[in-house]
């Protein structure tokens, strides 16, 4: 089952948000785009995913059909679910907590004043934020979940943010990943083409850097 999709230009989806942490307890409000302050906490996403099923299906061939999204967004309950996906499932949400505190100074961010994120796919709006739920729960962990009372955990074993940031699983492909070769490489090529061109800056008023 996944949700949301890279390709996506335009808001819309209610499953799909993202909130400005003033601090790690924060939930509200949502926005369909990235925030646009520097945000105290950081920033997470949230991935409501679709809480209606066909009956049938197990999947689907873009893992989406088989299932129907009637949130309202936020922590609320999901509407009524349609005649084609009648059969009510737990309603599901992945909340991604990304530490993004080392970026609030605004003076380096853009200057035109837009926030300065993108996603890897190059979102720079983070209307296509995507997430996929694969089942994995142990045992009748899952029952107990959907038996206990409504956020509370009922003698479920729950867990702090700070423990589970320790939960850590080694990378099984090596590759480097860290710093921005991408950003240097592109700021000497525009660099190169100025002096190419012998202008003062690229066509449309961009600066050498």
């Amino acid at each position: 089952m996944t949700v949301g999709t890279p390709n996506n230009k335009e808001a819309g989806n209610p499953g799909l948000s993202y909130t400005c942490l003033q601090d790690v307890m924060t939930r509200f409000p949502e926005t369909p785009e990235f925030p646009k302050a520097p945000c105290p906490a950081g920033i997470m996403a949230i991935h409501h995913f679709p809480a209606c099923w066909d009956g049938k299906n197990l999947d689907s061939p873009n893992h989406q059909d088989h299932m129907y999204n009637t949130g309202k967004g936020g922590f609320v309950s999901a509407g009524a679910c349609p005649a084609s996906h009648p059969v009510r499932v737990p309603q599901l949400a992945f909340e991604t907590m990304w530490n993004t505190t080392m970026f609030n100074d605004k003076s380096q961010w853009p200057a035109d004043g837009s926030q300065p994120f993108v996603w890897s796919y190059g979102d720079s709006q983070g209307l296509g934020t995507h997430g996929d739920y694969l089942f994995g729960w142990k045992a009748d962990a899952l029952q107990r979940a959907m038996d206990s009372t409504p956020l509370l955990s009922n003698g479920l074993k729950t867990q702090t943010v700070a423990q589970a940031n320790q939960c850590v699983i080694q990378s099984s492909v090596h590759e480097d990943i860290d710093g921005c070769r991408f950003l240097s490489s592109l700021l000497t090529r525009f660099n190169v083409l100025i002096y190419r061109l012998g202008l003062d800056a690229l066509p449309g008023g961009s600066m050498s850097m």
